[in-house]
């Protein structure tokens, strides 16, 4: 089930990038990421209450809550970065570097997470490495 979730992702973030460049036209950048992140939190809530979650809220531990703050910051610093890039590059050029986060995410996953570094995920790696410059240059 994890991998239906996965290509959904995929498919939303590919539509959010052309979605955005289009939107951005002729605006602010960082007004254009307020509008985005407003949408999110309202979408986020609204599915929060609609699965009854909203209670789990008070079972939320401080590590976890400080993790989430910290992801939370650094989603909106790469939104804001990425709508800026987005806005005054080109999308085909742009896009792909911002997905060389899989890569670094990937080299974070085994340095702090201490998950298993396998042949294929340095071969899928190392490929995406050069795909992504190879679009770029």
């Amino acid at each position: 089930m994890w991998i239906i979730y996965a290509l959904l992702s995929a498919l939303f973030a590919a539509l959010t990038s052309i979605l955005a460049k289009i939107g951005i036209e002729n605006i602010n950048s960082n007004l254009a990421t307020a509008i985005r992140t407003a949408v999110v939190l309202i979408m986020s809530w609204a599915i929060v209450f609609i699965t009854g979650k909203h209670t789990d809220i008070v079972n939320i531990g401080h590590k976890n809550l400080l993790f989430l703050i910290l992801s939370g910051i650094a989603t909106g610093l790469s939104w804001l970065c990425y709508y800026r890039a987005l806005q005054i590059g080109e999308a085909s050029k742009v896009i792909p570097i911002d997905k060389f986060s899989l890569v670094i995410g990937m080299v974070l996953a085994f340095i702090v997470l201490k998950e298993t570094m396998t042949i294929k995920t340095i071969i899928g790696g190392t490929l995406i490495t050069i795909g992504t410059f190879v679009l770029i240059f």
